[in-house]
């Protein structure tokens, strides 16, 4: 209900599109979420297949042969607030689906008029510890690039992160600045050189006019 109101009240400032997309994002993948989108009990929302990647990681022992779940039950807790969510003998697949967020999905890629996933998937680079895992965030505390599983299960799980694109952003920002910075430094130096030659000269000529008459005399 809250999203919704939320959803309603956003659309209509500036800057909206910014600001619903951010409550678009899956906090396990850091990406929009992927239908379908389950809520959990606790209210929050996960790509289904996040919600399965973080099950599996959680419950080593469950066992799956293709799409036929031979165990039951299973638990995993939610990434977002810690709160335990039981599944019965459907794992991720009976959690409910969360339509109001797939619809407002749906609308926003109707609104948005630059494209949400660029696609560079040959370009992109994999998590070595999880292999089918795309580096899509940076450990700001460890200053390195990292995969979103690393950060809820491996190395990086008491680590603050943020999303790589918005560290690339924000340094690419960082160092045009720099550059500017170290431009308009070397123009305030050769501005100051100018100023000096400038000086030297206006000497020079005035020792040369001061010697002229007594060389006439």
């Amino acid at each position: 209900m809250n999203f919704a109101l939320g959803f309603k009240t956003t659309m209509g400032e500036s800057g909206s599109m910014e600001a619903l997309e951010k409550q678009l994002i899956c906090p396990i993948c850091l990406e929009m979420f992927t239908k379908p989108v389950v809520i959990l009990p606790c209210q929050h929302n996960l790509c289904r297949k996040c919600a399965s990647d973080v099950f599996q990681a959680s419950n080593p022992l469950w066992q799956m042969r293709g799409s036929t779940t031979v165990s039951t039950g299973g638990r995993f807790r939610c990434p977002s607030c810690r709160h335990e969510v039981v599944l019965d003998r459907h794992g991720v697949f009976g959690l409910q689906r969360n339509l109001l967020v797939e619809n407002i999905i749906d609308i926003y890629k109707q609104e948005s008029k630059r494209p949400l996933q660029p696609k560079a998937e040959q370009q992109q680079l994999m998590c070595e510890e999880h292999e089918e895992e795309k580096i899509n965030i940076y450990c700001l505390t460890c200053e390195t690039p990292t995969c979103s599983m690393c950060k809820v299960f491996g190395a990086h799980k008491n680590c603050e992160v943020a999303p790589l694109q918005t560290i690339y952003n924000r340094q690419k920002t960082e160092l045009g600045d720099g550059i500017a910075i170290l431009v308009a430094g070397n123009d305030r130096v050769q501005a100051v050189i100018s100023q000096m030659e400038d000086v030297c000269r206006t000497i020079e000529v005035r020792i040369t006019e001061v010697h002229l008459p007594k060389a006439q005399l």
